[in-house]
């Protein structure tokens, strides 16, 4: 219509400007919502749907079966697994958060709601199926179902985490985010390392080069983490360092478990176990050479991504600066300023 037309004509659009009202126009479905979750929990499970999915050996299995004849499951049921497990069900639901965050001005009122039911949907389901497949193949003993119940805990406890890490992620303000982050950076090392090194005992250049990346990748994201939520406010600072505790506390602790667990020799004795889990984990965590370096690279990494940004948004602010009227010069530094500090306004408070 032409007096539309006119209209459109005499009111000039900017990125802006038309952007948010074009994102508004076009909102996900709550169908698309459980999808985006869905599919990222697929993606969380990927490592292991890339390795075939076929069972760990089972010291328990009630048969005695090869490798290639254990049955096919979605989660990577062993005392050998338990970080394994933990990757797979907390990096999706990080994955999921992350989507969530960029989507969240087309995001319906329950769109994040609905992300979660997705990915609830798949790991429950993952879950669930890995645990009757293994339950009808164990051996009929207490020892079993002491065995069985232990798994399933742990990827009950990293589904919970999980849970936790989304919201944060896709929901909370920056400083929650940034613990979201930290969180699952510690178990990124093991999903990516599944990924690409789905056979650990192959050794060559390249697997070094792979396991020197896993050595150093929680450090780095947990610096990045940390640059990319700044630390303009005391909840932000507070932030930071609560993600450098998860840096400094979560390896040692995964150390522990998996040091533990994986020990034949203790899986009958629960109470020396739990003495051997605390001793490492005492060990790994106050150990200079363990803990140091990977907070100073955190700390360097999380520095030099701070530097940079303000040095971005002063060259931007300079850029602008000659293009603004001679009246408004203080406004228009002023409001440059402000757009530096808060960035693109979210549609929630970040």
């Amino acid at each position: 219509m032409e007096p539309d037309d006119t209209a459109i004509e005499s009111e000039p659009a900017t990125a802006a400007s038309t952007e948010p009202e074009t994102t508004r126009s076009r909102p996900l479905g709550w169908w698309l919502c459980l999808l985006i979750g869905a599919a990222a929990a697929a993606i969380g499970l990927l490592p292991w749907l890339v390795e075939g999915m076929r069972l760990p050996l089972q010291n328990l299995w009630a048969t005695d079966a090869t490798p290639d004849e254990y049955p096919l499951v979605l989660l990577p049921f062993s005392q050998y697994f338990l970080t394994r497990i933990a990757a797979l069900l907390v990096v999706g639901a990080a994955i999921a958060g992350i989507v969530a965050r960029a989507t969240r001005s087309r995001q319906r009122r329950f769109g994040i709601a609905w992300m979660l039911a997705g990915l609830l949907a798949v790991q429950v389901t993952a879950i669930v199926q890995t645990t009757t497949v293994v339950r009808e193949g164990l051996q009929e003993r207490f020892e079993s179902d002491l065995y069985l119940a232990a798994l399933v805990a742990i990827a009950v406890l990293a589904n919970l985490i999980g849970v936790l890490v989304m919201l944060l992620v896709g929901a909370a303000p920056r400083a929650g985010a940034v613990i979201g982050f930290a969180i699952a950076a510690v178990l990124a090392p093991s999903w990516l390392g599944g990924l690409l090194l789905p056979d650990p005992v192959t050794t060559g250049p390249a697997t070094d080069a792979v396991l020197f990346v896993l050595r150093w990748l929680p450090a780095v994201l947990v610096g990045a983490a940390i640059a990319w939520g700044g630390v303009g406010s005391i909840g932000r600072v507070i932030a930071a360092i609560g993600a450098l505790v998860v840096l400094w506390i979560g390896p040692a602790l995964i150390t522990a478990v998996s040091n533990a667990a994986g020990s034949r020799v203790l899986a009958r004795h629960p109470d020396e176990m739990l003495d051997q889990a605390v001793g490492v984990f005492r060990a790994a965590s106050t150990t200079p050479e363990l803990v140091v370096p990977p907070i100073v690279v955190a700390v360097v990494v999380a520095a030099l991504g701070l530097v940079g940004g303000l040095v971005v948004r002063r060259n931007r602010a300079s850029t602008a600066a000659p293009g603004s009227s001679p009246g408004s010069d203080g406004a228009s530094a002023r409001a440059d300023d402000d757009t530096v500090a808060s960035g693109p306004p979210p549609s929630r408070t970040d």
